[in-house]
């Protein structure tokens, strides 16, 4: 990083990354890439957050990009540190950014994203063919059909709490590894998740914390495909859980699930 005229004294060790190696030096983040190790959900792939960082700058809704190079065959970025904390509460003020978000052009070199209940279907069977003990899993299979949408849009992928960043009245993304040209319903379906909320914020959405989103994301069409595809996307990410080793976190989707469709004994 010296040759491309940084000079990063005293780096502080970031713990958020669940990902990469991340530090904090003054007002400047380095990232530090690991191998991707082939996360079925959520890609960590440099090159797409360096798209983001510049395609979306200037709009406030990322970090500033400042540079990325290679180090010892590791890629690395660097961008502006932002002065806040994770997100903790205010769930309308994440569905407005989000709905932003989906509005603003594409990247090209995106990859397409999971779109519709039958490639969530495929998913989930792939995410469940690496698990060790997920055999009761196959039997929470959703019914039904939910066709895809015909025109993708630009979604950050994994949006959630510990990825949305307050500061200075305001909210912004960080953490761009796996943005896509996808279905908006999913950037709803991982900020709701239970799962993702306990892991994160510590906690799961209240009733009303849920109701305030839905009311303030601004495309009604979106929110009523996610209450759609709702049952796929808690099936999922109890898949994901599984394979992670994270039971209690399993468990509170598939809560989640049995609340919207309960299984017939």
């Amino acid at each position: 990083m010296a040759e491309q005229g940084w000079r990063l004294s005293s780096p502080e060790v970031l713990s958020g990354g669940r990902s990469n190696h991340v530090w904090r030096a003054g007002d400047v983040v380095v990232k530090l890439y690991r191998a991707d190790g082939q996360n079925p959900l959520f890609a960590n792939d440099p090159l797409r957050e360096r798209a983001a960082l510049q395609a979306l700058s200037g709009t406030g809704m990322v970090p500033r990009y400042l540079d990325h190079g290679r180090w010892q065959g590791q890629d690395w970025l660097i961008y502006g540190h932002l002065t806040g904390a994770p997100w903790q509460q205010d769930t309308a003020h994440v569905a407005r950014l989000l709905g932003i978000l989906h509005d603003q052009a594409g990247i090209d070199g995106l990859p397409a994203g999971v779109n519709g209940s039958r490639a969530l279907e495929a998913q989930v069977e792939a995410i469940l063919a690496r698990c060790t003990e997920a055999s009761d899993l196959w039997s929470h299979r959703p019914q039904g059909l939910v066709p895809p949408i015909a025109q993708p849009v630009l979604i950050h992928g994994d949006p959630v709490p510990g990825n949305l960043m307050a500061h200075d009245g305001t909210l912004a993304l960080i953490d761009w590894q796996c943005p896509q040209m996808g279905d908006p319903a999913e950037d709803l379906a991982l900020f709701l998740s239970p799962a993702m909320q306990l892991l994160y914020r510590g906690r799961v959405l209240s009733p009303l914390e849920e109701a305030q989103f839905a009311a303030a994301y601004p495309d009604r069409r979106v929110v009523a495909r996610y209450y759609a595809l709702r049952p796929w996307y808690h099936w999922r990410m109890a898949a994901y859980c599984a394979w992670r080793g994270d039971g209690a976190a399993r468990d509170l989707e598939l809560l989640a699930l049995q609340s919207i469709r309960p299984r017939i004994a």
